[in-house]
């Protein structure tokens, strides 16, 4: 398989190129030059499949025998292993719970796969990896728990000062290791062009052999999609078209999914739920791409103005603007609807979402409202509600259970290295 920028003016890839290198030259984004379709039979079958069983064949197909099959199979499973279960609501409500991993986020998923994946192509170098990786909170816990320790390389990660919750900032600033956290004066898309121009910086080339860990690397991308075959598989047969809501802020979870439908997967519709940040629902609106600056949001995943993945999620449909609109709606929320619909869902379902759920939740509601009633709808709950429990408590007057895994962060030393929101402080830091 090659991969091809989406820019289209740099040379093809393999994925090990792709991988490592993160960015092309040409500061597009690589995409696999064609979507596998797996077979009627696997999709049929999936139900008797665990999710182990399930994500080997998929990564086997994405993949394109990149891998040795055993080493493949190996990395599947050492990186699935834990669940996104599919909870049900009511009798045509469910939500896709991805916060089972170790940081609790979906982002678990695909920086696991992909610190097993760099890891293995760098383990007889002796040029050290060093990754950077802008974050506006999963990201960065997600990745600095998956690279941790791994040999031969290095991990940077930038992340907006104050907009990020106190328990997120932990999970990515307490690791130490191989792991640096830079605390950034600035928004999540000041930390993303800082990234991006460091790729296209030839001194820092001389310096440095680096990638990016962010859904920008296709190697963060591919694995996004085992989550929505794993949702299909625990759904009990039944004819209504399956609607699944993406809480979205780069826009690589639901570029994912859609990936996923090109493979075959029976899901009817998509939506792309985001908070005042709705740029791409706005787009959805009147076909104009109109990035702005990002704003803080209480669901400050996705406080992103100007998201990476929608080049691909173009490229998925080679510009197909009327193409795109039959497959994605798109719907947007304010803080106030947001905690409005939190209290509903706790209210109706005795459920606690967090921020980005309810999101996805309430966009749900609202393209049900557009006359499309008759439908299987999943929203995506993309991190545990104890990620942000000063939003919940507030919002829900609950006291949120704080997990193990969150709980023992309380004791452990911040460690960040400030920096103004400029290209050339992160410049003179690297060098």
């Amino acid at each position: 398989m090659k991969y091809y920028s989406t820019n289209q003016q740099s040379s093809d890839a393999t994925l090990r190129e792709a991988v490592l290198r993160g960015l092309p030259p040409d500061n597009g984004l690589y995409m696999p030059y064609s979507i596998p379709r797996l077979s009627p039979d696997f999709i049929e079958g999936m139900s008797s499949l665990s999710f182990p069983e399930i994500a080997v064949e998929v990564m086997a197909a994405l993949l394109d025998a990149e891998l040795p099959q055993d080493v493949l199979r190996e990395m599947t499973e050492e990186a699935i292993n834990f669940d996104a279960p599919l909870v049900q609501l009511d009798e045509h409500l469910h939500v896709l719970e991805l916060f089972h991993g170790p940081t609790l986020a979906f982002k678990d998923f695909a920086a696991r796969f992909m610190a097993r994946l760099m890891g293995y192509y760098v383990r007889n170098s002796d040029e050290e990896l060093t990754i950077l990786v802008a974050t506006s909170g999963d990201t960065g816990s997600a990745v600095a728990n998956g690279f941790v320790g791994v040999a031969g390389i290095r991990v940077f990660i930038l992340y907006p000062s104050g907009r990020v919750s106190p328990l997120q900032e932990k999970q990515l600033t307490t690791l130490g290791e191989n792991i640096t956290a830079l605390e950034i004066d600035g928004s999540f898309d000041d930390c993303q062009a800082m990234v991006k121009s460091a790729f296209l910086d030839e001194t820092l080339g001389t310096h440095y052999r680096l990638t990016s860990a962010n859904s920008i690397n296709i190697a963060r991308l591919l694995p996004q999609t085992l989550y929505y075959f794993r949702a299909v598989a625990q759904i009990r047969k039944q004819a209504l078209p399956i609607v699944m809501s993406v809480p979205s802020g780069n826009f690589g979870n639901l570029t994912a999914g859609l990936i996923a439908r090109k493979m075959g997967l029976p899901i009817y519709h998509f939506i792309a739920a985001t908070n005042i940040n709705d740029i791409v629902p706005r787009y959805l609106a009147s076909g104009l791409f109109d990035p702005q600056v990002s704003r803080s949001t209480i669901s400050n995943a996705m406080d992103v103005g100007n998201p990476s993945n929608f080049q691909r999620l173009l490229a998925l449909y080679d510009g197909d603007f009327a193409a795109i609109r039959k497959d994605v709606s798109g719907f947007s929320a304010t803080d106030d609807e947001t905690r409005e619909t939190m209290q509903g869902i706790y209210q109706h379902f005795d459920y606690v979402a967090d921020p980005h759920g309810a999101v996805g939740y309430r966009a749900l509601q609202q393209f049900r409202a557009f006359g499309q009633k008759a439908m299987c709808g999943i929203f995506l709950e993309t991190a545990h509600p104890a990620k942000f429990d000063t939003v919940v408590e507030e919002t829900l007057g609950i006291k949120v259970d704080i997990p193990a895994a969150l709980s023992s962060l309380a004791k452990r030393q911040k460690v960040a290295t400030s920096l103004p929101a400029n290209f050339s402080a992160l410049k003179e830091f690297l060098l």
